[in-house]
């Protein structure tokens, strides 16, 4: 599922199947070493020791970006991530051995196996690193038309080429378009009559059309004759776009590329299913957390004047307005001199007790009372106020088709860009946030949710 693109491409994959097979292989060789390979725990108690170890290094690797094939070209990076993924592996298996005893391996086995494991997974991503620099890309991408999505498409693929085994040929430029970007002249091939022969000579796998370039510029006869002729495979940018970059480019479509595209669809049984997650997921986070509930309340009381909660007026699904609530952390007055403005980086009207509690996504606690009413979904579209909604509709295309879900407490544009507060910014996160409606699944809400809790963890995200 392309859903999943940050994550499961066949690279990343092999990283991870790979990591778990050798961490294995390093537990089994330890207690083969230390003691003995006719030893009482060979067998499934081991496979099953084995198995919960690997899980949570692997958590840890994940967490420290070691997924990543792009941060392989850094050893001392790489290594300096693997010991900290290990060490704070280490922290969680002895909590879990404390509450568990049963499932510990044995004495000194741990130690003898964490030398096998930083062996085994560095210098399996040294061989990886090698390996890929080799293989060469399974596809090359050919654009046709030089619009900021076009550009911007072939940043994302040229930055990705070693995750996503893909590379970026150049582009064809649309007789009459507008002029483009001078610095693209270097990786111009030719125009649009040039495509069969660029397809030949340069081993292209796919053409990749922008249709804020051709249309009207570019007879789709001759594309079509192209296709028929000379075997070339043409895209539509808005496809591949989504399909690598993970977000929906609004300015390259028309109502009809949601109309005959895949995926947009909400059937009744994925809704029950998302809802029975929101409301489980937020009760028992309201029970967990209630003792930091506690502690939260008591910090901004005695910290600055005010009250407890903040409570302001959000638009939800189908445009209905409610009422989100949320942990103060600005001052009471904030707004009483400008009326609504954008929140933004270091924003001077939020106290420190508040800065603190927005790192940490505290003060969105209160938002898992809006879950379970029903107002709000674990993961959707973050809710947006009503007078920015208005003056967003008003500039962004398709801004409204974020409300045809509930909004969420995290979602895929909290989780793949960074903060900011604008109306370039708010393009920037409707674009994730349609990708994200398109591929609606529970296995994609799960995703999200625990890239929440990376960015939470390495205080990173919006």
């Amino acid at each position: 599922m392309q859903a999943l693109l940050g994550g499961l491409t066949w690279r990343r994959s092999s990283l991870v199947l790979m990591d778990h097979i050798l961490i294995l292989a390093a537990v089994v060789l330890a207690v083969a070493v230390r003691m003995g390979p006719t030893h009482e725990l060979f067998g499934w108690p081991l496979i099953w020791r084995a198995i919960l170890i690997a899980a949570v290094l692997q958590t840890c690797l994940h967490y420290r970006d070691l997924y990543d094939p792009r941060r392989l070209h850094d050893r001392r990076r790489l290594m300096v991530g693997l010991f900290e993924a290990l060490g704070a592996g280490c922290a969680l298996l002895a909590v879990i051995y404390y509450w568990l005893p049963g499932l510990v391996v044995g004495r000194g086995i741990f130690l003898v196996g964490a030398l096998f494991i930083v062996l085994f997974v560095a210098g399996w991503r040294i061989a990886f690193e090698w390996l890929s620099s080799r293989m060469g890309p399974h596809e090359r991408v050919l654009i046709v038309g030089t619009s900021a999505a076009s550009t911007e498409l072939a940043r994302e693929i040229y930055e990705r080429r070693h995750q996503l085994g893909v590379e970026f040929t150049g582009f064809v430029e649309v007789p009459g378009a507008e002029p483009h970007d001078p610095a693209l002249d270097g990786i111009i091939l030719g125009n649009t009559h040039d495509i069969p022969a660029i397809v030949r000579d340069r081993g292209v796998d796919r053409v990749v059309v922008s249709l804020a370039d051709a249309r009207g510029k570019i007879s789709m006869d001759e594309l079509l004759h192209m296709k028929l002729n000379d075997g070339v495979r043409f895209d539509h940018l808005a496809s591949v776009y989504a399909e690598y970059t993970g977000k929906i480019a609004v300015e390259n479509l028309r109502p009809s590329w949601f109309v005959f595209s895949e995926g947009f669809r909400k059937g009744r049984l994925l809704g029950l299913a998302k809802r029975g997650l929101d409301v489980a997921v937020s009760a028992v986070s309201l029970f967990i957390l209630s003792p930091v509930v506690a502690l939260v309340a008591l910090g901004i009381r005695l910290t600055s004047p005010g009250p407890v909660f903040y409570h302001q007026a959000r638009v939800g699904m189908n445009g209905r307005v409610f009422t989100v609530h949320k942990f103060r952390s600005m001052r009471v007055d904030a707004e009483s001199a400008t009326g609504a403005v954008w929140s933004r980086a270091g924003d001077p009207r939020v106290t420190p007790f508040g800065r603190f509690l927005r790192r940490t996504r505290l003060d969105e606690i209160p938002q898992f009372w809006n879950i379970l009413a029903g107002d709000m979904s674990i993961v959707g579209p973050r809710p947006e106020r009503p007078e920015f909604v208005e003056e967003l509709k008003g500039e962004i295309p398709f801004y409204g088709q974020r409300h045809v879900v509930r909004p969420g407490l995290t979602g895929w544009a909290q989780v793949r860009h960074s903060y900011g507060s604008s109306v370039e910014d708010s393009l920037q996160k409707l674009q994730f946030d349609l990708y994200y409606i398109k591929n609606l699944s529970i296995a994609f809400d799960l995703f999200i949710m625990l890239e929440t809790i990376k960015t939470v963890v390495v205080r990173r995200g919006s």
